[in-house]
């Protein structure tokens, strides 16, 4: 896209003027810059690229040709860069082009030779040589024919010491002659300011003709990097805030609009990018329909276009909002851009969707682990409260008529409330894992290893050795897998004995670390099983989520074995 750097206006009133502001403008004398740097760059500018190209054909059938080939269509882009640098002299600036679409080589060169904007910078580069030394030619002969006349009276004063023959004739200083001389390198002076403008306005012309890139596909491939990283952002939804923001930015940059925000259903501001008047925050007061969109004049002159942020209906409606954006005086939305908007709008309406469903998931989740503590409360620690206050009630009823059995009353209450808060602990730690964070896998599976021998009774043989070096997010998941494997030989094993083991190997794909879950059930035939059971497959899902492996091995009678693998370091914390 180009921007003039001087208006219209400017121009027409600068063509008013009189030729002695030419000589004055500072963009007369930015011109003659440009002027003078135009012959070395097009010299440099043909030199390199006849060179590059010539080089790449003579040594084509050595293979070397064909980088030298792709090098001088490089070239052409980098010459073009070149002369839009320097057309910033003549008051053209050009906006900053996107970055090539990431894909190799064969995706740069399909780009590159498909693109219009090449061949023309290609036709720039051969005829800014032959046209920059036509204007050195008018200019110097201007400066020679001024540079004379105005030392027309150095003749004067000393006609023998420059003589000035005519044919067979010497010609010979008047003052009138001088005089006329003077007025005439005058003249000169003014004509060549007004050269150098007509060239200036001639540059601008190519430059803008033959360099600039296609507003349309520039604007076309700003809109496609926006809404790519627009759903990458609303695919990762881990924050709804931050998305939304995100989402105002990247409509804001990749559209003609001065600002955009997102208003809810409330008119409440969910997110902005770019400075929005106070006074024209809020829903206007007609909304527009499914897919459309209302541009307005807003009373400072500037247009507001408002568009829906549509909902699913199973999300409980389908309005979630507005997205707003405002334009400067003067410039007003295409429907292209609209549509594009239109895109950013639903991706919002996609983004609250989303968080709207976490929501409740976890509230869901809540909910669910409510009711399984409710469950585990009631077949626990209320029966064992309630074991105790039968018990305590005999001992009350037996404590003058027999000792004997007021002490095994009491005795009793005493197992039960042992064994309640037994029951409770071990409800509290799978709640949350305390162990697990403050000092590491093994001490959090000592700690439910305990658990499992005081809830259930089992005898568990822990080899746990020195802590592995592992990340947190592999400690929980190898926890988690354990608890889950415990879990099974309480459900469905029928164990007496459990071997819990934590070690580290080194194989050939490097240091392991291993947990094993073993104990002496029933076991069961692993084919015999549908897909899934035994939470199998929570466990696989974890193991393959930290990069490890799960091995189940068990057979009707012999027990059951739970290996966990997942890559560790190889030094070990000492205890």
């Amino acid at each position: 896209m180009m921007v003039p750097m001087d208006g219209a206006a400017q121009a027409t009133s600068a063509r008013q003027e009189s030729l002695l502001t030419d000589l004055r403008a500072p963009r007369t004398w930015r011109t003659a810059l440009y002027l003078l740097l135009s012959l070395p760059a097009g010299v440099l500018s043909f030199g390199l690229l006849a060179g590059s190209v010539i080089g790449g054909v003579l040594t084509l059938p050595l293979l070397v040709g064909a980088a030298i080939l792709l090098g001088s269509l490089w070239l052409v882009g980098g010459l073009g860069d070149l002369h839009r640098v320097m057309s910033g002299l003549l008051g053209v600036q050009f906006a900053r082009g996107l970055p090539p679409l990431s894909g190799g080589l064969l995706t740069w060169l399909r780009v590159t030779l498909g693109d219009p904007v090449t061949y023309r910078t290609l036709l720039f580069v051969l005829i800014q040589l032959p046209l920059a030394l036509l204007c050195w030619v008018v200019v110097a002969t201007l400066l020679s024919v001024a540079a004379l006349c105005v030392a027309s009276p150095v003749w004067l004063l000393d006609p023998v010491a420059w003589p000035v023959v005519w044919g067979d004739r010497t010609v010979t200083p008047s003052p009138g002659g001088v005089l006329g001389l003077l007025l005439l390198g005058l003249g000169s002076v003014i004509v060549l300011g007004g050269v150098i403008d007509l060239f200036g306005r001639m540059w601008a012309r190519l430059v803008v003709a033959l360099l600039a890139r296609d507003p349309g596909a520039e604007a076309a491939r700003r809109e496609v990097v926006a809404l790519r990283r627009a759903a990458g952002r609303v695919a990762l939804g881990d924050d709804l805030p931050a998305t939304l923001l995100d989402l105002t930015a990247q409509a804001r940059a990749a559209s003609t609009a001065d600002a955009v925000i997102l208003l809810g259903p409330d008119g409440t501001l969910l997110a902005s990018s770019g400075r929005w008047p106070e006074a024209l925050v809020g829903l206007p007061d007609r909304l527009p329909g499914p897919g459309a969109a209302d541009v307005r004049r807003a009373p400072d002159g500037t247009l507001l276009a408002t568009l829906p942020i549509m909902l699913p209906v199973s999300a409980g409606g389908p309005e979630g909002g507005v997205l707003r954006a405002r334009y400067a005086l003067g410039v007003r939305p295409g429907s292209e851009e609209l549509a594009f908007l239109l895109s950013i709008a639903d991706h919002a309406g996609t983004a609250l969707h989303a968080a709207h469903l976490i929501e409740r998931a976890i509230s869901r989740a809540g909910e669910l682990e409510r009711a399984r503590l409710a469950r585990e409360l009631h077949d626990s620690v209320a029966q064992a409260l309630y074991g105790i206050s039968l018990g305590a009630k005999t001992a009350r009823a037996t404590l003058d008529t027999d000792v004997g059995r007021t002490r095994q009353s009491l005795e009793y209450t005493i197992r039960l409330a042992d064994g309640g808060v037994s029951e409770m602990k071990a409800l509290l730690f799978s709640l949350r894992p305390d162990a697990l964070e403050e000092g590491g896998l093994v001490a959090a599976l000592r700690q439910h290893a305990h658990v499992l021998e005081t809830r259930h009774s089992l005898t568990v043989h822990a080899e746990l050795r020195a802590e592995p070096l592992l990340a947190p997010e592999t400690q929980a998941a190898a926890y988690r897998v354990a608890q889950e494997a415990m879990h099974n030989v309480v459900k469905h094993a029928r164990a007496t004995q459990v071997w819990l083991d934590v070690h580290v190997t080194n194989e050939m794909a490097g240091p392991q670390v291993v947990l094993s879950v073993r104990d002496d059930g029933r076991g069961f035939d692993p084919l015999a099983l549908t897909p899934g059971t035994l939470g199998q497959r929570s466990m696989r899902e974890r193991a393959a989520g930290v990069g490890g492996t799960l091995d189940v091995l068990s057979a009707p009678g012999e027990g059951t074995t739970v290996t966990l693998r997942v890559p560790g370091p190889a030094p070990l914390v000492r205890a």
